[in-house]
């Protein structure tokens, strides 16, 4: 038996062991949490590709405590190992087992940022286990024009699944307003910036070697990126796709008309101001683009300082090429999005075909930088201000600031709204 003089000399020493430790709740709490993100959705597109590593940038600076499961569609042609390089912890799961086993495992599901409710069917999945999630970053509804039967059939329970989310977050204004009229009633719904503005991907060596092989030098050159209404599918033979004879004839009507005024906006920089043009590709099909509608139709005295890249890229060497160029300007949105995400000018040319993604833009104060194809009174001001951008980059600089800290100011506070559900 204890006798109280016993009791008394243990105390001291059992109070200080117990000081020392943490509450049951607070262990509780502490409890290392498990987020499944759900994306990497093709590899042909360096903007597809850069959704993922701008989520996992933002999820390592905002939430570093929690493990983080990549569940991709495809992270082939070297984008694995990519990913790899950079996010180390990162678990990427692939085959029916591990996919099982990370979903039995993670304490949240995060849909990454995309052109659509991509993964409904996955989050539909995940959300059957009662188990919470969010929608970080994507278009909505995503299609153009009519939608099909699928899309038709799909939409209630897009808008169930968006509802049911702890958190949904569109990456355009349009897309947002577009979710409240047709009945998504999410307890948290706003705008988030695509998750690509946060890619900080690096590939010094090959961007480097490259400017030094074909004369271009660091804060010296514009980048320049043409695109078609429609991605041409069926020319990328990984996609196995057949010629879709309606796009094609909507892509072979609208080139010309689109990507002239980016030609146009080529010759008067090279001829008004001391910079270089890098004509380079977004996706793969833009590599035999750029030189066809841009490179080829050039006058032969600008074509000297004009650098046509003759190869597809991953987007860690693209980032840091767009890092050394002076800015860019063409008809693509990530590319655009991934240099004001480093701080880099950039201008957007849109049009109906590619959705609302265009208006965000808009919505992270660059309106200035956004020109609609589809609005004939647009496409003048694309020239004045490419030379603009050339002739004043200091100036286009501070404007890319901007856009820059109010993406970020939006980032942390939807990953802060993340990091309360996580631990609730």
């Amino acid at each position: 038996m204890y006798t109280r003089r016993h009791f008394l000399t243990q105390t001291p020493a059992m109070l200080a062991l117990l000081a020392g430790l943490p509450s049951l709740a607070s262990s509780c709490n502490s409890k290392k949490k498990t987020i499944l993100l759900r994306s990497s959705w093709q590899t042909v597109n360096i903007g597809d590709i850069g959704h993922t590593p701008g989520v996992l940038a933002l999820l390592e600076k905002h939430i570093p405590d929690a493990d983080v499961i990549l569940w991709p569609s495809s992270v082939d042609n070297g984008v694995k190992e990519m990913l790899q390089r950079r996010f180390p912890k990162v678990k990427i799961v692939e085959g029916k087992e591990a996919i099982d086993a990370a979903i039995a495992q993670s304490d949240f599901l995060m849909h990454g940022s995309g052109p659509s409710l991509t993964a409904r069917k996955d989050v539909a999945r995940w959300a059957a286990t009662g188990k919470p999630y969010g929608i970080y970053g994507i278009t909505f509804p995503g299609y153009y024009g009519e939608p099909s039967a699928t899309a038709k059939a799909a939409f209630p329970t897009e808008v169930e699944l968006l509802t049911k989310a702890q958190f949904a977050y569109f990456r355009d204004s349009i897309s947002l307003q577009f979710a409240k009229d047709h009945g998504v009633k999410c307890p948290i719904m706003g705008f988030a910036p695509d998750g690509a503005f946060a890619v900080d991907l690096q590939n010094d060596a090959a961007a480097e070697a490259f400017m030094k092989e074909h004369g271009l030098e660091a804060g010296k050159f514009l980048c320049v990126i043409p695109r078609q209404r429609f991605t041409p599918y069926w020319e990328i033979p990984s996609k196995k796709r057949p010629l879709d004879e309606k796009k094609n004839a909507r892509n072979q009507e609208m080139r010309e008309h689109d990507n002239a005024p980016i030609r146009e906006a080529i010759v008067e920089v090279v001829r008004q101001t001391p910079m270089k043009i890098l004509i380079c590709p977004e996706d793969e099909t833009q590599v035999k683009l750029g030189k066809e509608i841009l490179y080829d139709r050039l006058p032969e005295a600008v074509k000297a300082k004009v650098v046509w890249r003759d190869r597809y890229w991953l987007t860690d060497e693209a980032v840091s090429t767009y890092r050394r160029s002076a800015g860019m300007f063409g008809l693509e949105m990530h590319s655009p999005i991934m240099c004001i995400g480093n701080g880099i000018p950039a201008m957007v040319g849109r049009f109906h075909e590619q959705t609302s993604k265009g208006i965000m833009w808009r919505d992270i104060g660059l309106g200035e930088w956004l020109f609609d194809m589809d609005n004939e009174a647009d496409i003048p001001k694309i020239l004045p201000a490419a030379l603009a951008m050339a002739k004043d980059p200091a100036a286009a600089k501070q404007l890319a600031k901007k856009g820059q800290q109010f993406v970020e100011d939006k980032q942390r506070e939807t990953m802060g709204v993340l990091k309360s559900k996580l631990n609730a």
